[in-house]
């Protein structure tokens, strides 16, 4: 019954907790026409609409870049930190720690993340804070009008920069060899794919990497770049097709069952997988680091679910934390009593 309540909400324009999607909207976005961050932005706003979340739920994070300017543009009602250079995860640390209860969704960039910011990246994976975790990548500087990053191809020759010498980054090669949980990629290109992405993202109980290939339009806008829609259409090679199933809905396969692979959130949410042409296990962590190394080889945008591994506990769950978050504890529930003081006194 709750389900069918749901479904007619839906339909009428408004969600099972009665908020319609422009509550989840944000400000008009002053960047380029066409850019591939605006199209991100829309399929935050829509993922969330379609889990119900309340935005005032959820905390916005990002550092310094076209990219980070895009968290302006999604959820007006949640609360966000625009951070300094590379420092978003140091900051999305602190406040997520601050308060678990909260979801947190960080929008960085392949310069923001992949060159200074990387050792904030590295760190982040390890302590696998609960964080969707975005990175816009397009392999340029775009707000400082187009320099090569990190994340550029080697030998991409750019209009005013010449040709780059150096050997690209791999974000979601980084992320798996760092310990991320959960690694994904996927191409701004295919909203639907990008959508279930951050629904499963939203879910997981760690941090959670998506790599998005994001072009710009302006800048790095020649076909053979592997961050431009041309090459994006041309290439992208899907894992598998995939669907993210909230806990409170009916599970319905449409395919049999031995072609679809489930993964089982913490929440009781699952990720439906469906083999295309190839049968790989994201679970399998040396399986994802062959399937990134082929695709380098080969030259393929490989998308989807990467990897996942759900028992890994999170930063929260390491530490034995209060009931109550520790932003909303008094003075006095934080002092100590004074018998414990008088015997810490005492020993010294």
């Amino acid at each position: 019954m709750q389900e069918r309540v749901d479904i007619q909400a839906k339909k009428s324009g408004v969600n099972a907790i009665g908020l319609t999607k422009s509550d989840y909207r944000g400000s008009p976005s002053t960047l380029c026409q066409g850019c591939g961050h605006n199209s991100i932005a829309s399929q935050i706003i829509a993922a969330c609409y379609e889990l119900d979340i309340h935005p005032e739920e959820i905390v916005k994070f990002s550092g310094i870049g076209c990219s980070s300017k895009s968290t302006t543009y999604f959820l007006n009602r949640s609360f966000g930190f625009n951070g300094l250079h590379g420092r978003m995860p140091s900051l999305a640390t602190g406040a997520l720690f601050a308060d678990y209860t909260l979801k947190g969704i960080g929008v960085s960039g392949d310069g923001d993340t992949a060159s200074i910011g990387m050792g904030q990246f590295k760190h982040i994976l390890r302590r696998n804070m609960k964080l969707v975790y975005i990175v816009e990548n397009n392999g340029v500087y775009g707000l400082t009008k187009g320099q090569f990053s990190a994340t550029a191809d080697q030998g991409l020759e750019l209009k005013s920069h010449g040709v780059n010498p150096y050997m690209p980054v791999d974000i979601a090669w980084e992320a798996l060899v760092g310990h991320a949980t959960f690694v994904a990629r996927s191409f701004a290109g295919d909203p639907k794919q990008v959508k279930e992405l951050i629904k499963a993202a939203l879910s997981h109980n760690g941090v959670a990497v998506l790599d998005i290939i994001s072009p710009c339009v302006t800048f790095n806008n020649v076909d053979h770049a592997t961050q431009s829609y041309a090459w994006g259409k041309d290439h992208e090679a899907a894992l598998h097709e995939l669907s993210f199933v909230p806990r409170a809905e009916e599970i319905l396969i449409e395919y049999d069952e031995e072609e679809a692979k489930e993964v089982q959130l913490h929440d009781g949410s699952t990720i439906l997988l469906r083999k295309l042409g190839r049968d790989y296990d994201p679970t399998d962590r040396q399986a994802a680091i062959r399937v990134l190394e082929e695709a380098n080889s080969c030259q393929c945008l490989i998308t989807g679910l990467i990897y996942i591994d759900t028992d890994q506990p999170s930063m929260v769950d390491i530490y034995n934390l209060t009931d109550k978050p520790l932003n909303r504890l008094t003075e006095r529930e934080l002092r100590p009593p004074r018998g414990t003081l008088e015997e810490l006194n005492h020993l010294f």
